[in-house]
Formats: structure tokens, C-alpha cells, sequence
């Protein structure tokens, strides 16, 4: 799997993946719960990953509709 967002937005996330998933693209979300370690301060960025043959076509799809990928 491979990173394609990394944001403290929880709002990013659920449009990337409305977004990846209308595409058929295959998401998993990382970090969803970490703010509860931070007090709930949404400082620890959330994650969201696609499989390694997936990658090329999500990094479009979210370049295409303005959004920033992980690098």
C-alpha cells in the first residue's frame, strides 16, 4: 500500500475517498482514531493509502479535482 494523503482535515479524507472509491479505487484510512491521543486537538495528521497498483490512477484523480497528494 501506498500513501496518497496525508491531512488533519477530516473533511479532505472523506471527499479523497468519495472521490478514489467513485473511480474504483480500493482506500483504507490510517490514523483515524490518534486524535483521541492528542486530546482531540486534530493536530496528528490522518493517512489515507491505496494499493501499489492503484497509486498512478488515485494520484490523477485527486490532482485532477485540486487536491494535494503525499509525495
Amino acid at each position: 500500500m501506498k500513501e496518497i494523503l496525508r491531512t488533519t482535515d477530516p473533511t479532505m479524507i472523506a471527499f479523497a475517498t468519495h472521490l478514489l472509491e467513485g473511480e474504483g479505487i480500493a482506500t483504507f484510512p490510517l490514523d483515524v482514531h490518534m486524535s483521541i491521543l492528542d486530546g482531540s486537538l486534530g493536530i496528528l495528521p490522518q493517512r489515507l493509502m491505496v494499493a501499489d497498483r492503484d497509486h498512478f490512477r488515485a494520484t490523477a484523480v485527486l490532482r485532477d479535482n485540486d487536491i494535494a497528494t503525499s509525495a
